[in-house]
């Protein structure tokens, strides 16, 4: 079951949503001010790589310029 978060466009606040298979159409709101103007997103992550199997066992990622600033992607070793 994921997680997610969002941040209302009115007044700032962000909260996170857990989103159950039973939740198809849900209609979300502002916990501080009920406004529907929300936008998703994207958490903050927390993981550890360890070594084992085959390949690579470090991760690696390589950060370019874009157009809200700058973007990093990371490749994490593991099955495709």
């Amino acid at each position: 079951m994921p997680i997610y978060e969002f941040r209302c466009m009115k007044c700032n606040h962000c909260f996170e949503f857990l989103v159950r298979g039973s939740d198809d159409m849900v209609e979300l709101t502002c916990e501080q001010c009920a406004s529907s103007e929300l936008e998703r997103v994207v958490s903050k992550t927390n993981f550890v790589v360890t070594g084992g199997g085959s390949g690579p066992s470090a991760a690696s990622s390589t950060t370019r310029s874009c157009s809200s600033g700058s973007c990093t992607t990371y490749d994490i070793p593991g099955p495709r």
